[in-house]
């Protein structure tokens, strides 16, 4: 991060070594153990909240008290994070986190615990998270060399992976079986672990830091062969909607300019806007997922403990996305590898909401977890490779606003059509979301378009 210097955007920088670095293994740590957590909660926080209620719409009113923070503050935290020292961030929101988690794992303990808290818990945890998924995202371009995006988000997301979908939910299951506040208390552990590991981080990674690094490539790239002199003040106009005037701008005119620079990329904003919908309609399934699968009442007709297996299957397809990615774009291109992923993410919810049969459900799910992993991987990457550093966090903000602002959309659509006409009823009108995003989107996400957006890219690292 700090130790790049002025070559941040250097395809290949020969001073650094070519392997991702101790600070990679840090931030890779910490976001598997934190994911471990998450997993745990996954499964834990479902059965908790199914014991509490059978309402479907009051079911579905944690997953919506989860994300609506995502619609609500995710352009401001693009702000924060652009503003202050991300790794700072990151590790005081994991403190929150862990004190959140540690409430309710109290509360259950002392038989205080209602829907209503679990509400405002989600809450508090979902704020946090944006703040420091924000950060973190923004953060990976100073950790690693930007060639090595695809690799280093990779083995991320197959931390996440293994943690959040295959150890996570059937942990978290077994451990509400023996008591409930088992798990909730467990992940408030891996919060405290996870603030510690980043916290351990070394480097610089203030605004004024970034800021400094900016200026110091372009002068350099810019320099002449004669030897005049450039000027690197920074009043002076950088390209792609980078901060031009000193001072520090008001929030909404920096969430402008983030705004302003993805509405003016044409493939990023339709990624944005397609992630919004794959979102939005998973969400509308994933948010009565227990009632859907657990219980006399429920499709599936499952018990607890295979509520937290379920989750295997969609690990492993995400499991083999998260190492397959990189090859899949390679063999197909990036471009048909994303339309391939958007037709499987269309025809999943369809195909499970249709049988209602366990065997669908998991092949359905596995077949999701490749595609939803497969396009993560590549558009991360190519946008983390487009947008100016300094401009990151905002841009990522609009993306989160969008992707994640639907899906408090999509579980409040969820819980709804559960309860006027059944529990099938959320997967099909995810379907036909999605059939309307796909038709509406291939004419943009085409082979030539994403080539043309990965030349681009490759010309800002020079």
């Amino acid at each position: 991060m700090g130790q790049r210097g002025g070559t941040a955007r250097s395809q290949a920088d020969p001073a650094r070594p070519r392997g991702l670095g101790a600070n990679y293994r840090k931030l890779w740590t910490a976001s598997t153990v934190s994911n471990l957590g998450d997993g745990i909660d996954s499964a834990a926080i479902p059965l908790l909240a199914e014991a509490l209620t059978r309402n479907p719409m009051l079911f579905a009113g944690v997953a919506i008290a989860g994300r609506l923070p995502w619609l609500v503050f995710s352009l401001h935290a693009g702000v924060i994070a652009d503003r202050v020292d991300r790794r700072r961030l990151m590790y005081l929101c994991n403190l929150v986190r862990f004190a959140l988690m540690a409430l309710l794992g109290t509360a259950i303990v002392l038989d205080v615990a209602n829907v209503w808290l679990l509400y405002a818990v989600a809450v508090g945890l979902g704020t946090f998270e944006v703040l420091f998924d924000n950060a973190a995202n923004a953060l990976m371009p100073a950790v690693v060399r930007r060639d090595q995006l695809e690799k280093a988000n990779g083995r991320l997301f197959a931390g996440e992976v293994v943690t959040n979908q295959f150890v996570g939910p059937a942990l978290g299951a077994y451990l509400f079986g023996l008591a409930a506040a088992l798990p909730i208390l467990l992940d408030a552990g891996t919060f405290l672990v996870s603030a510690g590991l980043i916290f351990a981080m070394t480097g610089t990674y203030s605004r004024a830091h970034r800021r400094t690094t900016r200026l110091s490539v372009e002068a350099e790239s810019l320099a002449p062969a004669d030897g005049d002199q450039v000027a690197t003040d920074p009043s002076v106009a950088s390209p792609a909607g980078t901060i031009s005037s000193p001072g520090r701008p008001r929030a909404v005119a920096e969430i402008r300019e983030g705004l302003a620079w993805l509405r003016q990329h044409r493939l990023l904003r339709t990624f944005a806007l397609l992630t919004a919908a794959m979102n939005g309609a998973t969400m509308m399934g994933y948010s009565i997922l227990a009632l859907f699968v657990v219980g006399p009442e429920s499709v599936l007709q499952l018990g607890q403990a295979a509520f937290g297996l379920l989750f295997v299957a969609g690990a492993t397809g995400s499991l083999l996305g998260s190492f397959g990615a990189e090859r899949t774009a390679s063999l197909l291109g990036r471009g048909t590898a994303l339309r391939a992923a958007l037709l499987v993410v269309g025809l999943v919810p369809l195909a499970i909401g249709a049988t209602g049969n366990v065997l669908v459900y998991l092949v359905a799910q596995a077949m999701y977890g490749f595609a939803a992993v497969t396009w993560n991987v590549i558009t991360v990457s190519l946008r983390q490779r487009l947008v100016p550093d300094e401009l990151l966090g905002r841009v990522n903000s609009v993306f989160r606003f969008l992707g994640w602002g639907a899906m408090p959309f999509g579980a409040l659509v969820g819980g709804l059509t559960a309860t006027a006409f059944g529990l099938r009823a959320p997967w099909f009108t995810a379907a036909a979301v999605m059939s309307v995003a796909i038709v509406l989107a291939l004419p943009i996400v085409t082979p030539r378009a994403v080539a043309a957006a990965d030349d681009e890219a490759r010309a800002t690292e020079r």
